[in-house]
């Protein structure tokens, strides 16, 4: 009798999925924060808008700026944040044991993330990460971003593993989105950020899965794509 085996692809969301990296963006809008005489946050308060990228962190954190006016923080956000780069964040607890887990059964995985480039860059030797992860794309490496399709396309091809071989994890709906649009299984990140009123049910991924331990059981992973 063969033994069930993980996917032969697997790519991941960075922030929010494989990385806890909201204490660093917490220390970054505290700094923006303390040098506009206002008072730090609290984590809770970042955390569900992490996964959504510079621009809404830096609404949330000051969210009496006008919606036009926010692109204007974006850069000193991005300034500040690649020197808190890595300072606070960690692996969520199963990461490291689930992806030693996908390598001893011979599967290759990446990241695919908004975040830009440079800065995933960046962190990836902090972590161990940058001769482990097989592909790293973006959210600038390529024209269009997740939700797009394109960026999950381009990794597949660069591992060589068809799509509908591939099985994408993420902890926001563009993820899922962009798997699905892509032919490929996803698995929704339930550990990972989001607003209270963000249902990941209406998401409608191929599974949802509440901890990174769960994904140790190659049984709980998805092996084809939902009908569109």
């Amino acid at each position: 009798m063969s033994t069930q085996r993980f996917p032969r692809g697997v790519l991941f969301d960075l922030d929010g999925t494989l990385l806890d990296s909201a204490p660093d963006m917490l220390a970054t809008v505290n700094r923006m924060r303390l040098a506009r005489g206002k008072p730090a946050m609290a984590l809770d308060e970042i955390r569900p808008h992490v996964s959504r990228g510079a621009r809404a962190m830096s609404s949330a954190a000051f969210p009496e700026v006008p919606v036009e006016q926010v692109p204007g923080l974006v850069p000193e956000f991005l300034d500040l944040y690649r020197e808190e780069l890595g300072r606070h964040s960690r692996p969520f607890d199963g990461i490291e044991a689930m992806l030693a887990a996908l390598e001893n059964d011979d599967a290759v995985w990446g990241i695919v993330t908004n975040k830009p480039e440079y800065l995933a860059r960046e962190i990836l030797p902090q972590l161990g990460w940058e001769t482990r992860s097989a592909v790293l794309i973006g959210g600038d490496s390529l024209p269009e971003r997740k939700p797009h399709p394109l960026p999950l396309l381009h990794a597949a091809e660069a591992i060589g593993i068809a799509p509908a071989d591939c099985v994408y994890v993420g902890d926001d709906r563009r993820d899922i989105d962009a798997a699905r649009a892509a032919g490929m299984p996803s698995v929704v990140a339930l550990w990972g950020y989001r607003l209270d009123d963000d249902d990941p049910v209406a998401w409608q991924g191929d599974v949802m899965i509440d901890s990174p331990e769960d994904l140790f059981d190659p049984a709980n992973w998805p092996s084809s794509p939902k009908p569109a």
